[in-house]
């Protein structure tokens, strides 16, 4: 993930936070993740997009298209 988000301009502006699933129930809950690994995108405070089982670079940098720049 880190690879694509070096790729942008805006790069800076996002925090990669990765959490261990077993130990953080209560953020699993929250977000409402069903699938390990899942990324989730947060903006304004709340989830705005969720991405189970990411394959690959493509796969990321098309489902963060719309906050990268």
């Amino acid at each position: 993930m880190a690879q694509v988000l070096q790729r942008r301009s805006n790069h800076e502006t996002f925090k990669i936070v990765h959490i261990d699933a077993d130990q953080q129930t209560d953020l699993v809950e929250r977000f409402r993740i069903e699938t390990i690994p899942t990324l989730v995108v947060v903006a304004d405070k709340r989830a705005q997009a969720w991405l189970p089982n990411p394959q690959g670079c493509r796969d990321i940098e098309e489902f963060l298209a719309p906050w990268l720049q």
